[in-house]
């Protein structure tokens, strides 16, 4: 069956910089609980004291997004190995006003902000003694405009650089090459007055001349509220609205999330049954799996699943990810020479128990090179191998026993190559195969190999196309 025909989706370019090794930055004043929130999210033991500038390198660290739908397929096919999504954070120093001139370290904590893609803003809207203030009280509305215009200051003082350069370029020496990117740093500029660069409705070009600048404005952010124990179970603070408020009128379509430092402490060091409980008499619970989750999809993430026997893995993509593309997030060579890929949806495997039911039902799908892969996809692509060999990836159901080695990671290969008696190549491949020599018939003769298959084996082993999935990694 031929693969479907799709129409090509239009997806809106993505402002900021392309790939899947993206970064959540957690960005506050100090003393506002950066660095508890960072070690409850992470699982970490980054230290946090009660004095500015605790943090002064920044902490990174990966959490697993959590999935159920990776949870059943787990369950379902009780792999060997289980590699779920990460979101990488990063815990930044507390950033004081003034520092865009410099303050507080200011310049160097602002380029750890500008190497990440996406931001986690915490304010602290609590009350306790014992935790001081950098500005000696408590005022998360005065804390957010501080953190805002340090972001904003920061992006006009590297303007006025980058639009001299460019300035001399398209109007001294009338590069008109240069005109778009003029034209757009002019635009910022203006609107950096009053707004941030993530606000405004740019064009695709216009996104690629901003991507290549990366402005601290242009970064999306989650707004975090750090509550009090207290105020977090009953679900009530004082600063809550005036929060939402100033966020609907200053940042319009971000999140806010409100959560507790202090509650999620407490709870993350509790075995799974206490915590259980603790949750039941409390009333709440934690809100670390819906920051993951949301800082994930603020970075334009998603993934797709390759499962079976030997293993189950969400494989990260960005939004709009074509299927070729998403093949070469397993290995280049499935995309250079991709075919098609086979899709299913979770949801219709756990309706209908097994891979042959779905492909039963019609819902096991051929998809083309335009298909936009969806997030929770179950995928298996097939491609064509390179000129010089032919690779075929065996599905991990079919249950044959696969070589396997360093150089291919998690791929399961079959490698047929047509050569004619001589040495073989380079020793270290039989050492990487031995069990595909043996099975081929290969002799190997002291630190070379001598080619020397059988008529049956040579039958056997060459493929007229290649299909390719992942499984798990077997020990040789």
């Amino acid at each position: 069956m031929p693969p479907k025909k799709q129409v090509e989706q239009q997806h809106q370019p993505i402002l900021g910089r392309l790939g899947t090794n993206l970064k959540m930055g957690i960005l506050g004043l100090p003393n506002v609980g950066k660095s508890t929130f960072f070690n409850v999210l992470t699982k970490s033991e980054a230290q946090a004291e009660n004095f500015p500038f605790c943090t002064i390198d920044p902490n990174e660290s990966r959490v697993a997004v959590e999935d159920t739908r990776f949870d059943w397929l787990v369950e379902h096919y009780k792999p060997l190995s289980r590699v779920p999504a990460y979101l990488t954070v990063v815990d930044i120093a507390g950033l004081v006003k003034g520092a865009s001139e410099g303050q507080g370290l200011g310049n160097s904590f602002l380029s750890h902000v500008g190497a990440c893609d996406a931001l986690f803003h915490l304010c602290r809207s609590f009350e306790d003694t014992e935790v001081t203030h950098v500005e000696g009280d408590v005022d998360p509305i005065r804390d957010l405009e501080i953190i805002n215009s340090e972001l904003r200051l920061k992006d006009q003082a590297y303007l006025v650089g980058a639009l001299d350069k460019v300035e001399k370029l398209a109007v001294r020496a009338n590069d008109k090459t240069k005109k778009l990117e003029h034209d757009t740093l002019l635009k910022v500029k203006e609107l950096l007055e009053t707004k941030f660069v993530r606000q405004h409705e740019w064009n695709e070009k216009e996104i690629e001349v901003l991507n290549k600048h990366l402005f601290l404005t242009a970064k999306p952010i989650v707004y975090l509220v750090n509550l009090s124990e207290q105020d977090f179970i009953k679900k009530k603070n004082k600063w809550l609205p005036k929060i939402k408020a100033w966020i609907d009128e200053n940042d319009p379509g971000a999140v806010l999330i409100p959560f507790s430092g202090a509650f999620e402490l407490k709870s993350v060091e509790l075995d799974p049954e206490a915590r259980a409980q603790f949750f039941k008499d409390t009333g709440a619970c934690s809100a670390l799996d819906k920051i993951i989750k949301t800082g994930y999809k603020t970075l334009c993430l998603e993934y797709f699943f390759t499962a079976g026997k030997d293993e189950v893995r969400a494989w990260t993509i960005q939004k709009g990810t074509k299927a070729p593309q998403g093949a070469g997030r397993i290995h280049t060579d499935f995309e250079k020479g991709f075919i098609m890929a086979e899709v299913m949806k979770v949801a219709d495997l756990v309706e209908l128990g097994s891979e042959n039911a779905v492909k039963g039902a019609g819902k096991y799908r051929q998809q083309g090179r335009n298909y936009v892969v969806e997030d929770g996809d179950i995928i298996f692509f097939k491609f064509n191998a390179a000129k010089r060999s032919l690779f075929l990836l065996s599905h991990p159901s079919i249950g044959r026993s696969r070589p396997s080695s360093p150089f291919w990671g998690v791929v399961n290969c079959y490698l047929w190559a047509e050569i004619p008696s001589r040495p073989s190549p380079p020793p270290p491949f039989h050492r990487l195969f031995p069990r595909l020599c043996v099975r081929l018939g290969w002799a190997m003769e002291g630190e070379g190999m001598l080619i020397t298959p059988t008529a049956d084996a040579a039958a056997s082993s060459r493929p007229t196309a290649a299909a390719a999935s992942v499984g798990g990694e077997e020990d040789e």
